[in-house]
């Protein structure tokens, strides 16, 4: 077997249910849960209308498709590239379809860590993939199955949950390979900057890394300015060929189609053609029928400016009522709530289920242990994905639970 499987931890939602199995809900209440970041808005019917069209295409499911996807979709995302960020890029050799962004970006770990022949924590030592903290816990598989040592980057709440690079040594930069980036970023919904894009453009020319940028809540915001992304960061600051980056997103988010398991990656063309090699061998293609149905999401912005109204909306009902009773703030993006609570995030997240019957995540769930502490320990994840009453219902007990705990 794989030695390096034995380093990889418990998914945030396996110890999630272990923590309740000694807990019974409030059989009183109707279940809700708010733990899963599982888009709950219906899919829109265009997409399923071309989905189902072209299964019916004689072609659809007769032939193998190519790694690369069809130039249709190519096209559709690289103008989609042009109306939300103005910026030119090529269908052809810098976008590369992938389906969803955890495959890919777990997978791209695996196409550029170099980890020669020395096991982990031999010497010399691993390579360094370098990532926030808290975070989305693919990076870290991602790294240790690619022979690589995660580093953990705490947040910093004072300065709007932003990562605190100063902190990072010397020697850890040295010997980094990959850093993994999240903006918007899960869980706070903070948005990087300019200045802190340029800061590590810096560090990945001095170092050579390739910086992998997750941008799959980029369309979901609050404020009037959507997201910066990393490629339009990139032009911005004169770096047009987008040199030793990929930013990767998804459909899963902003079009509500989850269980389609579709996005893209795109940025530096000579990585993206090694990263087609890699899928080449993987057998990452698309399927046909679901390129076909993504080229019309990628084709379409009505959708995508309803389904976030429809999330402001929400926000601006149930982030005021929170907030009464606990530390929490209505984010830049994304569709999380990230609350700051009195005392252990695990028993609070374990009394509410059993009290109220609403399922939340512990922070500490998706953080790890740092000199500087576990930057996720005493807050929850609150994922409103649900409809809108749902959500209004489980704030509601949340208050409720709260305020008995006084």
């Amino acid at each position: 077997m794989n030695p390096y499987l034995s380093r990889l931890q418990a998914y945030p939602f396996e110890r999630l249910r272990q923590l309740f199995s000694s807990v019974t809900p409030n059989p009183a209440y109707s279940p809700i849960s708010l733990g899963i970041g599982e888009p709950k808005h219906p899919t829109p019917q265009f997409i399923k209308d071309a989905y189902c069209a072209a299964i019916q295409n004689t072609a659809g499911l007769s032939g193998y498709p190519a790694t690369t996807g069809e130039p249709a979709l190519r096209n559709a995302i690289a103008q989609w590239f042009e109306r939300r960020y103005g910026l030119q890029i090529s269908a052809t050799s810098q976008v590369l379809p992938i389906n969803g962004s955890r495959e890919a970006l777990f997978a791209l770990a695996q196409t550029v860590v170099d980890s020669g022949t020395t096991p982990a924590g031999g010497n010399p030592p691993a390579p360094y993939v370098v990532c926030p903290n808290p975070f989305y816990q693919i990076y870290e598989g991602a790294a240790f199955l690619a022979g690589a040592q995660p580093y953990f980057v705490n947040t910093l709440p004072e300065r709007n949950f932003a990562q605190d690079w100063d902190s990072v040594p010397h020697a850890v930069w040295r010997n980094t390979q990959l850093l993994f980036v999240c903006s918007p970023g899960n869980p706070a919904g903070a948005v990087m900057p300019i200045d802190e894009w340029e800061k590590l453009f810096a560090l990945s020319d001095q170092f050579g890394f390739v910086i992998a940028s997750d941008e799959c809540y980029s369309e979901i915001y609050f404020r009037e300015e959507p997201p910066l992304g990393s490629l339009q960061a990139a032009a911005m600051l004169g770096r047009h060929d987008f040199r030793n980056l990929i930013a990767f997103s998804s459909l899963s988010k902003r079009s509500n189609v989850p269980g389609m398991r579709s996005g893209f990656c795109a940025g530096d063309a000579a990585l993206i053609k090694q990263f087609l090699l890699y899928r080449t061998y993987h057998g990452s293609a698309m399927s046909p029928v679901v390129q076909s149905a993504s080229t019309a999401a990628w084709n379409d912005e009505a959708h995508v400016v309803e389904n976030r109204a429809q999330y402001r909306a929400k926000f601006a009902q149930i982030t005021p009522m929170l907030a009464e009773v606990l530390d929490v703030a209505l984010p830049d993006a994304g569709f999380y709530l990230w609350a700051k609570v009195k005392g252990s995030d695990t028993e609070f997240a374990r009394d509410l289920l059993g009290t109220y019957n609403v399922t939340v995540l512990p922070g500490s769930y998706l953080a790890r242990e740092t000199p500087a502490g576990n930057p996720g320990a005493g807050r929850i994840r609150m994922a409103l994905v649900a409809q809108t009453d749902e959500c209004l219902e489980a704030a509601q007990r949340i208050v409720q639970f709260v305020k008995s705990r006084s």
